[in-house]
């Protein structure tokens, strides 16, 4: 079995918000495999699949961002899943709207949703793929950023970006990290000058 992650804030009110990245590409997925995100378990919402013969579990936390750590780690308990197993989807203010970048490991970075996974798991050596939201302009607080709802251009550029993290985490589920870094992480580079 293996877990995708994306990370959000539940609710109505942050549905359109840039934090809410990881939720749009498990979305994404769930469309793609004609399921439903809606069972409540492990302080999270579920849905249990497969992707080409991989048992595949979409979770959406309901811990809200800032202690996504709590339900990562409680997903990796009940389903007996070790941190490699377990591939987190979030926005990064550090890569441009429609970019994204899939890793094998690494830091947290600014972002508190990955600080927490890191310490509740205990380990940095998980996979990522990171959504492009940034970078935050002059003026504006980095929270009233995030949790701000993308302009018309970029939200284009973002809803591109997550049907090909969508099909990045789905190249992970069968192929693996390397393979899925290769084959999207060039593909997503910035195009601006």
């Amino acid at each position: 079995m293996k877990a995708i992650v994306g990370l959000g804030n539940p609710g109505p009110k942050y549905d359109k918000t840039r934090h809410n990245a990881g939720f749009w590409v498990i979305d994404a997925i769930a469309g793609r495999l004609g399921v439903a995100v809606d069972q409540p378990a492990a302080k999270s919402l579920l849905a249990l699949t497969a992707w080409e013969g991989v048992e595949l579990l979409l979770v959406k936390p309901l811990t809200y961002m800032n202690a996504s750590g709590e339900a990562v780690s409680a997903i990796a308990r009940r389903y007996q899943l070790v941190p490699e197993e377990i591939l987190v989807v979030y926005d990064d203010l550090d890569l441009v709207p429609g970019v994204i970048r899939m890793r094998a490991k690494g830091r947290a970075g600014s972002h508190n949703g990955m600080r927490s996974i890191i310490n509740y798991l205990g380990t940095q050596d998980f996979p990522r793929l990171r959504i492009g939201i940034g970078p935050v302009p002059d003026g504006v607080r980095g929270v009233d950023y995030v949790l701000g709802t993308p302009a018309k251009d970029e939200w284009a550029r973002l809803q591109a970006a997550v049907e090909a993290a969508a099909q990045a985490a789905l190249t992970w589920v069968v192929d693996g990290v390397e393979a899925a870094m290769s084959r999207f992480n060039r593909a997503w580079a910035p195009r601006e000058a």
